[in-house]
């Protein structure tokens, strides 16, 4: 009984300190592991943006070449006009992709506060804007093979949507008359000049007539929402908000949940294929809208649903790799870099944002993941595709050749990551 008694008295005598110590040893262990996981995932992210990035600035020469003689110039200030000169650069060209490219680079430089990147933007505008008299006159004087020509034909949206977009971002940081000018004249034409059906759907008419492309809708509403938000007129907000129903009513098949390339209005039915990049145009359209959108805007909600609708039906077609298809139905066809890269900006998106639940984060973040694979140790893209038209064989979207670095998925992957770093700051 005293050995009993003498053990209880030992047991209750016996300081608890190490067993409490041991417990918070665990606690602060495991918060540690947790935060240094976190640590090492965002500098990785990082370090891979600024590959992408870095590259980009390395290659970019902001060069004019004389194509008789090979020489380069820095400007055509002074030169003949009877040279023909172009852009040594594919990013000092006047192209959507270009558009795309300087928003990613304005993106990623706020998001890490690096001046370098939003410099690359700006003195990418500054580089084509100081140069357009040279290439203006050539123009007017019949020659429309010249450098920029897209910027004064003006006769599509791939000429003006997503270079105006990205012109106003620029012109937000430094208020020049010339690039306001220019936005002016976009909105003008995309409003009054863009080829449209009779319900005022934005259209193409060629090669086909009156064809809805999915891919305008980015054209058009990534310009719009922005010229909404600088001017304060609702008419863009409008016509914007129109586009995205409409484009919803013309491409979204209910029995996939995809968007189809195209509506052809000459037989009224739908292209062939759910081509991947086409369905990222939409997808980035839509947040595009959204973030530029007046709080208040009454279709705000409608507008939320279709792309929580759009990105639960291209979630059910993501590869294990957390890649999507060419072809988004079709897991024959190649795994693709640039529409990953849209739906993972665009679903991580509207997280941040809080237009969807933060569950759905996990997509983008398992897109990112099959992006790092796709993403060499120089900071080159893999397995883009290159431009694609429309074609009513669903052979031509499978055999769309793949290059790599193509600048498609370049803004793309900039925007995608950039926008997971939010999540983790």
């Amino acid at each position: 009984m005293k050995d009993k008694i003498t053990r209880k008295r030992v047991l209750q005598n016996f300081p608890k300190e190490p067993f409490i110590n041991t417990g918070l040893f665990i606690l602060f262990a495991l918060l540690f592991c947790t935060f240094n996981l976190y640590g090492q995932s965002r500098q990785n992210t990082e370090e891979v943006l600024q590959k992408v990035a870095n590259q980009v600035i390395q290659r970019t020469s902001f060069r004019f070449k004389d194509t008789k003689t090979g020489k380069l110039y820095k400007s055509t200030q002074g030169l003949s006009e009877k040279m023909n000169l172009y852009a040594v650069s594919q990013d000092n060209k006047w192209a959507y992709v270009n558009g795309v490219l300087d928003i990613g680079m304005l993106q990623l430089g706020h998001v890490l506060h690096d001046d370098k990147y939003i410099n690359f933007a700006v003195n990418n505008f500054n580089f084509i804007f100081s140069n357009l008299d040279f290439f203006s006159k050539k123009f007017n004087a019949g020659n429309h093979h010249t450098e920029y020509t897209p910027l004064f034909r003006m006769g599509s949206l791939d000429d003006c949507g997503a270079m105006g977009a990205a012109l106003i971002e620029v012109n937000n940081i430094t208020h020049k008359q010339a690039y306001r000018d220019y936005i002016n004249k976009a909105a003008k034409y995309i409003s009054t000049g863009q080829d449209r059906l009779a319900d005022s759907t934005l259209a193409r008419d060629h090669p086909r007539k009156m064809t809805i492309w999915g891919d305008d809708l980015y054209m058009g509403v990534s310009f719009l929402a922005r010229m909404g938000k600088l001017t304060g007129d609702e008419k863009y907000f409008d016509d914007a908000i129109k586009q995205v129903e409409h484009f919803n009513k013309y491409l979204y098949d209910p029995a996939t949940g995809l968007m189809f390339h195209t509506w052809y209005s000459d037989v009224k039915m739908n292209g062939v294929a759910h081509w991947g990049r086409a369905n990222g145009w939409i997808m980035m359209a839509q947040t595009n809208l959204l973030e530029n959108l007046p709080e208040n805007n009454p279709k705000r909600a409608e507008l939320i649903h279709l792309l929580l609708r759009q990105i639960v039906g291209e979630s059910r077609y993501q590869d294990p790799s957390g890649l999507w298809h060419q072809i988004l139905d079709k897991p024959d066809s190649y795994l693709e870099t640039s529409v990953t890269a849209m739906f993972v900006y665009s679903i991580a998106k509207a997280v941040n944002e809080g237009w969807i639940p933060h569950s759905y984060l996990s997509i983008a973040k398992q897109g990112w993941k099959g992006l790092l694979t796709k993403i060499n140790k120089f900071g080159e893209i893999e397995n883009v595709c290159v431009g694609t038209g429309i074609e009513d064989d669903i052979n031509f979207y499978y055999t769309r050749p793949k290059e790599l670095n193509n600048l498609h998925a370049l803004g793309p992957v900039l925007l995608a990551g950039s926008e997971l770093l939010k999540d983790e700051q």
